[in-house]
């Protein structure tokens, strides 16, 4: 398939120009024109292009590009170097965001939440392009349970926030949970406004403890990495299935 096509291909399935974002979606970085071969993972980091110039990959498809809006634009250091081995080795460079994170059947928060039984996704913000999302657990857990199944199914210990010590009227039991992959501790606030009793994301900030705490929402900060890994492994399955590249996720450790 042609590198163009390709990107119009994911375009629609992800309805990617709907979506405002903080980086460019699509084909960031052009290549060869055909595709057959195609490497897979959350970012765009040196140790990904290199497996992907050993594998002689046609592509790489990542959640993390480039480009954010806040960067500097100078191609010089760390970014200058990733983006030379890519355009010496004629790789295709595709990223998308947030529209991987929120698709209801590719996204990051539609498999977290299938992974920990979390079920009927609704929008938590207004409008169908929510980012953070809530949905119901097929069965009410206490809170330390609910980590250890945390624990359990992504290979990694959450951080809590030991809401019941410090207040009371926290729920016993979660049943209504807020999500939102990789850095959406931000939303905590807004789940708690929804009437959710807990709330999962990738990372923590030093506020996000307090606002668990004071407003009893129990907050489990799962890992940024660890909750974004699923989405586009499963866009890599679909292209594969779908339209039979040869496709191939590698999953570089990254404790954050």
């Amino acid at each position: 398939m042609q590198n163009f096509q390709l990107e119009q291909l994911i375009n629609q399935k992800l309805n990617a120009q709907a979506i405002s974002d903080y980086a460019p979606n699509g084909l960031q970085v052009e290549g060869k024109s055909e595709i057959k071969k195609m490497i897979t993972g959350v970012t765009a980091s040196l140790a990904l292009i290199d497996h992907a110039i050993q594998q002689k990959a046609d592509a790489i498809l990542v959640h993390h590009g480039y480009f954010w809006k806040s960067e500097n634009p100078c191609i010089r250091g760390i970014k200058g170097e990733r983006i030379k081995r890519l355009l010496v080795n004629d790789i295709n460079l595709y990223s998308y965001h947030l529209p991987l994170d929120i698709h209801p059947e590719l996204g990051n928060n539609a498999l977290l939440a299938q992974l920990l039984g979390i079920e009927n996704l609704q929008p938590l913000e207004q409008g169908s392009n929510s980012i953070p999302m809530w949905g119901m657990l097929r069965e009410s857990v206490a809170a330390q349970d609910f980590s250890q199944q945390i624990a359990q199914v992504l290979g990694k210990t959450p951080i809590t926030c030991d809401v019941e010590k410090f207040n009371p009227n926290a729920p016993r039991l979660i049943h209504k949970v807020g999500i939102c992959t990789g850095g959406g501790q931000g939303y905590i606030d807004l789940a708690y406004s929804q009437g959710c009793d807990a709330f999962i994301s990738g990372e923590i900030s030093e506020q996000t403890t307090h606002s668990a705490r004071e407003q009893g929402i129990h907050y489990f900060a799962c890992g940024h990495h660890v909750t974004e890994r699923y989405g586009i492994k499963a866009l890599g399955e679909w292209l594969a299935n779908e339209y039979g590249f040869d496709v191939e996720f590698i999953d570089i450790d990254n404790p954050a």
